[in-house]
């Protein structure tokens, strides 16, 4: 795999990867119900989340009858991506109830719907049931149509839509209604419908809700007088400090309601990964030529960073003096004190999307090499690193200072990669060379014996799943500070300790500053043309994985994050698409 062959790389490519495609995708679900390509309408003027709990675990809103250079934006970012005329239709399957026929935006919405439009779900627990609709609106799929996500077993929470015109839009939601064979009932003397799947439909103080019983119950209660997310204190907060020309924006309180169930790990662990326990607010902005996310995390005055979306500034300077050439660099400050919820979040992480490989006509995998057996082989040193144990923190954690990720090279016999932590320790991160070596290999790892020049100490280490030994190793580098190294092979650890430049001085490192304005500096660049490449020259664009997010990542050009503090306990980290202009 083109990125770090350790665990810390799967967390860069899962960053770099799904945090933006699931960033998006959440927002675009509501975002891109009119096809950002409607003229504007009236409506009510509400805004969904005056309606929506104040205990919503999860809440996107957006603008979608968008006008003026905002649809324009919105429009051109969306064909850009997908090389289609009208990049958001597909989504309308969001509106797809239970036995109704195929809508047409034009026929069948437009004449009611409103500028606004919300969807929130209770519990994290259920936001699995959304991937599969996600999938097939954004990435294309099988001619099925996908199951609408809310219901009695699906997912708990509903749509909410602002309105022009509210006899229309219970035309509407009577029609759809009907064809999911639902009977007429009341909570709190409103009357709605509802079908023997728990799909609910109602008109709700001029918005047109759909979604689970419970869903449309939350609405009902809030609008009687329930407390409101829009009122509540930490999503005020990040409202109160979102950027301009915003098209739709994703908030998330990963402490909310959660279950038990299995179902949403992946989700939930990339929450926990990216922003923590923080709540957070991601906004959708669109501008000529890129495509910007702003993750705004809410935390206590005092409290550390938390997650890879953090504003620290020590990954800023750690990414700063990775290798100049690097076309993959990310910085990550106090990784000590993050490395196990990272852990955790990784291996929930670890189900979403890990398809198995294609297999022949006889069952057995055709290839050896999956985006599967490369996340288990990555995640095992880090399961190490981060282990809870005090004995763990003691060996590993406690040393460990800043670290930076980079990948160089632009063919895969020219690939260099590793991951570098600085130590505050010397010698106790030369001894946590071979004791993270003795923990591989006991959970199946093999040896090697390797010398390194310039290391104190060094072990290579054959992981399952990885198509190269791993070496692990602890030196000084040419600044004369301690690292410990895990490299995918001897040249990426002497690349790491001594970088014939470092990357501050880049055309790279100078171009991402200025995407990501607001004198952010960079803890996080990709030349993504790279990363395509080297990921075809090991056949891992095939990968079922991966294979349907190829099309969208041919159709970026470069990826910068970073970020900072904005006052009043909300920071900021921000990722900018730089995108291929469209051919359409």
């Amino acid at each position: 795999m083109p990125a770090s062959p350790t665990s810390a790389a799967s967390r860069s490519a899962i960053r770099t990867l799904r945090a933006p495609a699931l960033a998006v995708a959440a927002a675009a679900i509501i975002g891109a119900l009119a096809g950002c390509g409607s003229s504007a309408a009236p409506g009510s003027s509400a805004d969904p989340a005056t309606v929506i709990p104040a205990s919503a675990s999860l809440y996107a809103g957006a603008s979608v009858r968008p006008s003026g250079s905002l649809k324009s934006a919105a429009a051109a970012d969306g064909r850009a991506l997908t090389h289609q005329a009208d990049p958001y239709l597909r989504l309308l399957a969001a509106l797809q109830t239970p036995g109704a026929p195929q809508l047409s935006f034009k026929r069948d919405v437009a004449p009611w719907l409103g500028p606004d439009a919300g969807v929130y779900l209770s519990s994290l627990s259920s936001a699995g049931s959304l991937l599969g609709l996600l999938q097939q609106g954004l990435l294309g799929g099988s001619s099925a149509a996908p199951s609408f996500p809310f219901g009695a077993t699906g997912a708990q929470g509903a749509i909410v839509l602002d309105t022009s015109d509210a006899t229309k839009a219970r035309n509407f939601l009577n029609a759809a209604a009907t064809h999911a064979g639902a009977h007429t009932t009341n909570y709190r003397g409103v009357a709605y419908r509802a079908s023997s799947g728990g799909v609910a439909f109602g008109l709700v103080d001029r918005l047109a809700v759909i979604g689970s019983e419970s869903g449309i119950h939350g609405v009902i209660d809030t609008v009687q007088g329930g407390a409101s997310l829009a009122h509540a204190g930490g999503y005020a907060k990040l409202m109160a400090k979102a950027p301009a020309g915003v098209l739709a924006h994703l908030y998330a309180n990963p402490a909310g309601p959660q279950s038990a169930s299995s179902s949403a790990e992946g989700v939930t662990g990339l929450l926990r990964l990216l922003a923590g326990s923080s709540e957070a607010n991601v906004s959708l902005v669109p501008s000529s030529g890129s495509l910007a996310l702003d993750a705004d995390t809410l935390s206590a005055p005092g409290a550390s960073s938390a997650g890879l979306l953090s504003s620290d500034p020590e990954g800023a300077k750690a990414l700063s003096e990775l290798p100049g050439e690097s076309w993959l660099a990310v910085g990550l400050g106090h990784l000590g004190a993050s490395l196990p919820q990272d852990v955790e979040g990784l291996r929930a992480l670890s189900a979403l999307g890990a398809a198995p490989g294609p297999t022949s006509p006889e069952g057995t995998s055709t290839s050896t090499l999956s985006i599967k057996s490369l996340l288990a082989a990555m995640i095992a040193p880090l399961t190490v690193l981060g282990a809870p144990s005090a004995q763990a923190r003691h060996d590993f954690a406690s040393w460990m200072g800043s670290a930076g990720i980079f990948a160089s090279g632009s063919s895969l016999l020219e690939l260099k990669a590793a991951i570098v932590i600085a130590s505050k320790s010397p010698a106790l991160s030369r001894a946590a060379v071979t004791k993270l070596a003795g923990a591989l290999h006991k959970d199946g790892g093999s040896l090697r014996t390797v010398s390194i020049p310039g290391t104190d100490a060094a072990v290579g280490v054959a992981l399952t799943g990885l198509p190269v030994v791993l070496d692990i190793a602890d030196g000084r580098a040419s600044d004369g500070q301690t690292k410990f190294v895990l490299g995918f092979g001897e040249a990426s650890v002497e690349a790491a300790l001594n970088p014939p430049s470092a990357i501050a001085a880049a055309p790279s490192h100078s171009a991402a500053s200025s995407a990501l304005a607001e004198g952010i500096q960079p803890s996080l660049t990709l030349d993504f043309p790279t990363l395509v490449s080297l990921l075809e020259g090991v056949g891992l664009t095939e990968d079922p994985s991966i294979s349907k997010f190829v099309p969208y990542l041919r159709a970026v050009s470069t990826l910068a994050g970073g970020g900072h503090d904005l006052g009043g306990e909300v920071q900021r980290f921000r990722l900018v698409l730089g995108l291929q202009k469209s051919e359409g």
